[in-house]
């Protein structure tokens, strides 16, 4: 085993600390057992691990890259990162270099993707200092909640199914921006709703929510509002053109 490193070039534009892999030569007697190589793809040469943890993008793509020019021909790299986006970024850069990528979730912040080539990988001069990567923009959901009820036929089975969903978005890793309460819904954010405290840990966590005014004097309810904050439909139609997905129960 042997320690590798490479400075980085000021660019201006991608600051990072220098890269430090650990490239470990893989005996020829173990290179066809399927336990060190386990698709039996390559002869490998030699893997080279990138540590890139609590790095932020594109440093991971930059040191993978790095570590992909120091290849001199067949080979792995892996590369440990500590979220989603950069794996996303690795595997679309393997694919683009033609390589076979597999990807492994160690711990619930620990990924390891691997970048494998039988023959090597061009990496430009610049190419690592110019990486860039694509960050996905963060979804604007919008639930919009017209009853009380889910659903049609039994009004008892569909407040029930209503209390469901609405735990259900509690559990969701990614919670809606908005919730908009019209109509019968506007029963749901009032004094007496059985979602009332789910409701509310959505409100503590930052969800918008927001009960049509109009509905909430129609049904003489509008003193007993308990969650969020009473709207118009200037408002609801606002949130709803600006959502990126909208979902009705």
């Amino acid at each position: 085993m042997r320690w590798s490193s490479s400075s980085s070039r000021a660019t201006g534009r991608v600051p990072f600390p220098s890269q430090r892999c650990i490239v470990q030569r893989v005996p020829s007697n173990l290179r066809s057992d399927p336990k060190f190589n386990p698709k039996g793809l390559v002869d490998m040469a030699e893997t080279i691990k990138v540590d890139a943890m609590g790095d932020a993008c594109p440093i991971p793509v930059v040191k993978t890259l790095k570590a992909l020019k120091e290849l001199a021909g067949p080979g792995s790299v892996e590369t440990l990162v500590d979220n989603d986006v950069a794996v996303q970024n690795l595997t679309r850069l393997g694919r683009d270099k033609g390589c076979t990528v597999s990807t492994e979730q160690l711990t619930e912040k620990q990924f390891r993707v691997t970048l494998a080539t039988e023959k090597g990988v061009e990496v430009g001069e610049s190419e690592a200092d110019e990486a860039q990567c694509y960050v996905p923009a963060k979804r604007n959901l919008v639930i919009q909640v017209s009853s009380d009820a889910m659903g049609a036929g039994s009004d008892e089975l569909g407040r029930n199914l209503m209390k469901a969903f609405i735990f259900a978005v509690t559990q969701q890793d990614e919670l809606p921006q908005t919730m908009l309460f019209y109509n019968g819904g506007a029963h749901l954010t009032c004094e007496g709703s059985p979602c009332l405290e789910d409701l509310k840990a959505l409100a503590d966590q930052g969800v918008e929510i927001l009960t049509c005014g109009t509905c909430l004097n129609h049904y003489g309810i509008a003193d007993k509002l308990a969650v969020g904050e009473v709207t118009n439909m200037y408002v609801i139609c606002q949130k709803l053109e600006q959502a990126s997905n909208i979902v009705r129960p």
